[in-house]
């Protein structure tokens, strides 16, 4: 099943950083979260990956063009053979396709826009500055059983998002409100199933947003999931975000840090 990963927006919330490279790239440790998030879904056996680039997408490519190499030892033999020698290659098990999603895209565009390398399969989306212990198992699991076109994962990180109405089941969402202050509602926190025709619900006209329009006509549809996760979750919005995750990071205390070492 692939991944796709939105990772084109602008990023101005975390500007310090973001005017110069895209906000997925930005380091957590010494490795964008990124490539934090690809770490994730790859110890659960996901290793296929489709990223939407957009904003300075150059760096993203640019990234695993040489991602090779720098995790490599090399020799530069400069002599008359002029060769190089990689030695103790550690690769990991990905395939990478990098899709230039358009600059001003918003996310439903973005998705439409990679439809043609996902084909008529399931596939998991999410964001690209946010991490968790989401348990992606279990999230399949549930949204298989359901026959719901979207299952996302609904994390409650209290203000300053946008809050989902979930229905009586406790499964499905039946609404969305706008940005409410705490008041202990469930939110989109990425880690989501797609089946193919939600598709059908997307534009590829640059003002499609994922989160709109075609979210909320899934959920008034009836065809909208949720997997609740009451584990870590932690987005990376401002400067406190990524202090944040260092802090765990450096401390070796990181909840999504699920793999092991040269793995």
């Amino acid at each position: 099943m692939k991944v796709v990963i939105l990772a084109g927006g602008l990023g101005t919330r975390i500007s310090e950083e973001s005017h110069l490279k895209p906000k997925p790239m930005i380091t957590i440790g010494e490795q964008p979260i990124l490539w934090h998030i690809m770490k994730y879904y790859s110890s659960f056996g996901f290793h296929d990956f489709v990223i939407c680039c957009g904003y300075k997408g150059h760096v993203i490519k640019e990234y695993f063009a040489d991602y090779y190499l720098y995790r490599s030892d090399v020799t530069f033999d400069f002599s008359a053979e002029n060769r190089m020698t990689i030695h103790q290659n550690i690769a990991e098990p990905w395939r990478v396709t990098l899709v230039d999603t358009g600059l001003g895209s918003q996310t439903g565009a973005r998705v439409k826009r990679v439809q043609r390398y996902i084909g008529d399969e399931p596939f998991m989306l999410t964001y690209g500055d946010g991490v968790g212990d989401v348990d992606l198992f279990a999230l399949l699991a549930q949204h298989r059983a359901s026959g719901k076109t979207a299952t996302l994962t609904g994390i409650q990180p209290g203000g300053r998002f946008g809050v989902l109405d979930v229905d009586e089941s406790g499964t499905a969402v039946s609404g969305f409100r706008e940005k409410a202050k705490e008041d202990g509602g469930w939110i989109n926190g990425g880690f989501m199933v797609m089946e193919p025709e939600v598709f059908g619900y997307l534009s590829a006209e640059e003002d499609c947003i994922l989160e709109r329009r075609p979210m909320e006509t899934l959920a008034r549809e009836g065809k909208l999931g949720i997997y609740k996760h009451g584990g870590f979750w932690q987005c990376m919005d401002t400067q406190r975000d990524k202090g944040k995750l260092e802090e765990l990071w450096k401390t070796g205390t990181a909840p999504w840090k699920v793999w092991r070492e040269n793995e």
